[in-house]
């Protein structure tokens, strides 16, 4: 027991490690048998809603409703995520390639903000995990419902015959409304009995391995495609950097108009940078198969960003210090 618990802290403290070496792994895999590509494509919903199942047993139901009265925050979450990132995207819109599928991987990727690793990203930089865990339901929530409005307003009428509300539906309940039922029955559950507690306790730990285990499926599956797609693709790569530099000081703008304290005001920087690309995956692959280099679109910007948070964990609590110090106790 001890070895394994020392196992899962060591994977905890170089969970960064633990997700690059994964993204290397999957392209690896992806390269040396894309024959499993199609297979590992059916994983990735069971291993993303596994994943989401462990992200939202760590948001205990009696905290919610007092996270959500935490003003401020969440208002400055919402803010930069439905307002300030799509008036960037926007802004960015007119000068992506012309090429429908591309745009569409694009926007539905940016548009999204991450109810993932972004917890854990923002907690190595200081950044208040416990905040940002108890808006992922509201995030994700917010996001599905305005997603195809903003798919719409930028695609226009068209959009209607390539991109149906069905695969919408389907992710809203495969990874939000089932992971979050079991969540909290099993918070239910723990709260009862002492054996259900042990578990919950125990399934905790298992976030750091499913997300790199859900980094690995996609890249995975979707590498042997990058072979054709490459031409494509390669040039959303510098819209993806873009996004990650003006977010960093919009995120930053957004803190100081809500005059949050160091740790949330972190916090929004990384929520604000961050986007949902594993849980609109699911969205991108199931378009039509003339739109099938959405999803590598989609897969890309992880890739990009992955490499962009591990410059946020440095850069972030220069462009918001911390008076106290705190950060050098814990050693950032």
């Amino acid at each position: 027991m001890s070895s394994s618990s020392g196992l899962v802290a060591g994977m905890e403290r170089h969970q960064v490690a633990v997700y690059v070496g994964a993204l290397a792994v999957g392209a690896l895999v992806g390269w040396i048998a894309p024959g499993a590509g199609p297979g590992l494509e059916y994983a990735i919903n069971p291993v993303l809603a596994a994943l989401l199942y462990v992200t939202f047993l760590q948001v205990p139901v009696a905290q919610l409703g007092h996270s959500l009265r935490a003003g401020r925050f969440l208002g400055a979450a919402l803010v930069v995520n439905f307002v300030v990132v799509p008036l960037v995207v926007a802004a960015m819109f007119a000068f992506l390639p012309a090429d429908q599928a591309v745009r569409l991987g694009v926007l539905l990727v940016l548009l999204a903000p991450c109810v993932d690793y972004v917890i854990a990203f923002s907690g190595l930089a200081g950044g208040s995990s416990g905040k940002l865990l108890a808006a992922t339901p509201l995030l994700l929530l917010v996001q599905m419902a305005l997603l195809p409005g903003y798919l719409l307003l930028f695609l226009g009428p068209e959009l209607a015959d390539v991109v149906e509300i069905g695969p919408f539906v389907e992710a809203f309940i495969v990874l939000i409304v089932i992971p979050l039922t079991l969540a909290w029955l099993t918070q239910g559950w723990a709260a009862r009995r002492p054996t259900g507690q042990r578990v919950a306790d125990a399934v905790g730990t298992t976030m750091v391995p499913l997300m790199a285990a859900t980094l690995l499926t996609v890249v995975a599956s979707q590498v042997p495609k990058l072979g054709d797609g490459l031409a494509a693709v390669a040039p959303v790569v510098p819209f993806y950097v873009l996004f990650l530099v003006v977010m960093a000081f919009a995120g930053l703008a957004v803190a100081r108009l809500f005059r949050l304290d160091v740790p949330a005001g972190r916090a929004v920087v990384f929520t604000g940078a961050t986007r949902n690309s594993l849980v609109v995956l699911p969205l991108a692959l199931a378009l039509p198969d003339r739109l099938a280099i959405t999803a590598l679109v989609v897969v890309t910007q992880t890739l990009v960003e992955v490499v962009g948070m591990v410059v946020y964990v440095r850069v972030v609590p220069r462009l918001l210090p911390d008076p106290v110090g705190v950060d050098r106790v814990r050693g950032q």
